[in-house]
């Protein structure tokens, strides 16, 4: 093949309680990429939304995560990149791991597929470490390996792909923008013992309920004592979004990565609809605008597509 075209999904990460440890693919929304082989040496990249981010690919996420797969493949020729980004940069739900996912795979596609799924996702962190000044894989993991994953251990990537039962995520992204840099400068550098016990007991529950497919044990463990009481600051109108989704139904839920998305998981889709209407009244009356999502796990990571 000398061309090849992925969808790439866009991920939850943290799940409340698993900070930097807990990853889930989504349905929706997701990025195109076309990836091309050249002769010449090199790589050309080519946007075809509207967000500006940069070409040059040394300073593109998509650019610096292939450089790292054609380095360990000494692969001397080039490519070109067509992206196409559904998935808003700044909006917490693996904006920048989708880019760094799917030119990956899609390079390992048309290489012969010579690197397996965690050599994919090290190279992808790469791309990570620009967008975020940090090697963090809690979006690279699920985007590439779809579902949802637990990485137990960074430094050696410790992945371990868990159970869900059906869920129904509503997702919504309202339009301010949050630096993941700055979202992870905040964060406490130092934890009360008490906190992390609770903390812990959380991240156990959560896995348990899922793979027990135990929904009022996902809900009771949606609980992130650390994180979100700083992270949600900076969030208009998170407080009023998490009462009213959990009175319209919602098990439980809480920011998506950085932010400023927020998220919401749910039995039905009947609930996740009436849901997505609740977050929206809240944001209606801010005079904030939004874009919102009702979608599912997807059981798959980066997708061929032609």
């Amino acid at each position: 093949m000398q061309s090849i075209k992925v969808k790439s999904p866009a991920t939850l990460s943290n799940l409340c309680c698993g900070f930097d440890i807990l990853g889930m693919a989504l349905q929706a929304p997701y990025d195109e990429i076309e990836l091309i082989k050249k002769e010449e040496p090199g790589i050309v990249i080519t946007h075809t939304d509207n967000y500006g981010l940069p070409l040059d690919p040394l300073q593109n996420i998509s650019g610096v995560a292939l450089q790292a797969l054609m380095k360990a493949a000494d692969y001397k020729n080039g490519f070109e990149i067509i992206i196409e980004k559904k998935i808003k940069p700044g909006s917490g739900v693996g904006s920048s791991a989708a880019s760094a996912a799917g030119v990956v795979v899609a390079a390992n596609e048309l290489l012969g597929k010579p690197f397996d799924k965690k050599q994919l996702v090290e190279f992808a962190m790469e791309g990570e470490l620009l967008a975020s000044g940090s090697r963090h894989a809690d979006n690279l993991a699920p985007c590439i390996y779809g579902g949802l994953v637990l990485i137990r251990d960074t430094q050696t990537l410790d992945i371990i792909e868990l159970k869900t039962p059906p869920l129904f995520i509503t997702i919504i992204h309202p339009q301010i923008e949050i630096k993941t840099s700055y979202a992870r400068s905040i964060l406490p550098k130092e934890i009360p013992l008490k906190s992390a016990v609770v903390q812990w007991a959380n991240v156990a529950g959560l896995i348990a309920g899922f793979q027990n497919c135990d929904y009022g044990l996902i809900s009771r463990s949606l609980t992130d004592v650390i994180v979100e009481p700083v992270r949600s600051k900076l969030i208009p109108g998170f407080d009023e979004v998490k009462k009213r989704s959990l009175a319209a139904g919602a098990m439980g839920g809480g920011i998506s990565g950085s932010g400023p998305s927020l998220f919401m998981m749910s039995e039905s889709h009947s609930t996740a609809i009436q849901v997505e209407k609740e977050m929206s009244t809240v944001y209606d009356q801010l005079g904030i605008e939004y874009k919102t999502y009702v979608t599912e796990v997807a059981s798959k990571g980066v997708e061929v597509i032609k």
